[in-house]
């Protein structure tokens, strides 16, 4: 998809149906001084607030210990949050919520009330109240995640892929903190509950206080049944979302098992699914997660310089190449096997927010939040398959063969991409 700076607040409907429009508009951003700072913070609260989501996941030793779990039992601490993420997202994107309610307010509710029931995972008596709990943490990100792209898209025009870029990156690291917390010693469910806990209701505050939409605001219309079908009737917005689809199907299986990759990389046993991890194997877990905010900000800046569609194209390819590569290198030193598991890290995340981006620009603007959100929604639909898959492949061929499978993921992303810039 070329590079362009199109009003979309302002254009009307045929040019927004078609997102490869000529109409340019120049220095846009410049009537929005406060943008920078609305920017950071937003990526602030979605630090705070998207440390939720890998809570149980990180917790998932300690309790695999406390209540004698199985494989896929542990499998289920992050596939509730998925499912509740989906069911969330689902019902935002059938009742319009994005679109028709403040996002400010929309924002700080649904992460105050994640927080709330994040507390479950320290606070239930069994395995089942702890899904329970995973699963209404999810539910509740629905109105944390998707918004926040929408709300730093009112602050820019041109510059639109690093703003939702530099979002998606924050909560990427967000996602990663936990891990993070696990390295410390002694690390109890209880500290990783209560930081997580403690950062959403921050990033509930500071969203509602210092947060306002800018001036590229996407108009907001009274709620209507057919808004989501106007956005499926959107050929551009399909092939986006079947990009975005492939994407999300390597993404979440990475990020849910490369601590558990490197771990029984560690201790070269190829079917281990829960082998001790060292403090090493923690920090190294935090990084290749954490390092994907970087990786959010400079796709971000190439997308708005050289077009999503190239950006996207070469960030699924290097992935994909590491799919392939990273099984090569297991059971070997850390040293070997650190640096592509980073770069994977680093590029298997870098096209994410340009595919919502390219959601923007492909629908009508009142629907701009729904198109997000259900695309969102479709997404973390899939993931809840693949990680649960991991297992049983694990099992079946051993870890060298898990990750080179993932590749299918970008491979047919890229197909989907190409398609759609052949639509210019």
């Amino acid at each position: 998809m070329p590079h362009r700076t199109v009003d979309i607040a302002a254009t009307p409907m045929s040019d927004i149906s078609n997102p490869r429009s000529d109409t340019q508009h120049h220095d846009s951003d410049a009537a929005a001084p406060e943008r920078w700072r609305m920017l950071a913070l937003l990526a602030v609260a979605e630090l705070l607030g998207m440390s939720l989501w890998f809570a149980g996941s990180a917790a998932a030793p300690l309790l695999r210990v406390q209540w004698n779990l199985g494989d896929a039992q542990v499998a289920w601490l992050t596939t509730a949050v998925q499912l509740g993420f989906v069911a969330g997202t689902a019902l935002s994107a059938l009742l319009n919520l994005a679109d028709v309610v403040p996002a400010r307010k929309f924002f700080a509710a649904c992460a105050i009330m994640g927080a709330v029931v994040n507390a479950g995972l320290f606070l239930s008596p069994s395995l089942a109240y702890v899904v329970t709990s995973r699963f209404l943490a999810g539910a509740f990100l629905a109105g944390v995640y998707p918004p926040a792209m929408k709300m730093a898209a009112t602050w820019f025009r041109d510059r639109r892929g690093l703003a939702v870029g530099t979002v998606v990156g924050a909560l990427t690291i967000g996602k990663a903190v936990p891990y993070l917390v696990t390295a410390v010693p002694n690390a109890t469910v209880w500290l990783i509950t209560t930081l997580s806990s403690g950062s959403a209701v921050v990033a509930g505050v500071v969203v509602f206080l210092g947060y306002r939409d800018g001036p590229f605001a996407f108009p907001s219309r009274p709620f209507s049944w057919t808004r989501v079908g106007d956005v499926l009737n959107s050929r551009p917005w399909r092939l986006a979302t079947s990009g975005y689809l492939g994407h999300m199907a390597e993404l979440y299986s990475y990020w849910t098992w490369i601590p558990a990759f490197l771990a029984a990389s560690a201790i070269a046993d190829v079917h281990a699914l829960t082998a001790p991890a060292s403090a090493a194997v923690h920090v190294l877990s935090f990084a290749v997660i954490a390092v994907g905010g970087a990786g959010c900000v400079w796709g971000g800046l190439l997308a708005d310089r050289i077009g999503r569609g190239a950006l996207v194209i070469r960030a699924l390819a290097v992935s994909a190449m590491c799919c392939a590569l990273i099984g090569l290198l297991f059971g070997r030193s850390l040293l070997l096997l650190a640096p592509v598991a980073l770069v994977w890290g680093f590029f298997i995340i870098a096209d994410s927010a340009q595919f919502s981006v390219m959601v923007t620009e492909s629908v009508p603007p009142h629907a701009v939040g729904t198109a997000i959100t259900l695309q969102v929604s479709l997404g973390f639909l899939l993931t809840t398959v693949t990680i649960q898959a991991v297992p049983y492949v694990v099992r079946a061929l051993g870890w060298p063969w898990v990750f080179a499978m993932l590749a299918i993921g970008p491979v047919l992303a890229i197909v989907a991409i190409r398609r759609l810039q052949r639509m210019e």
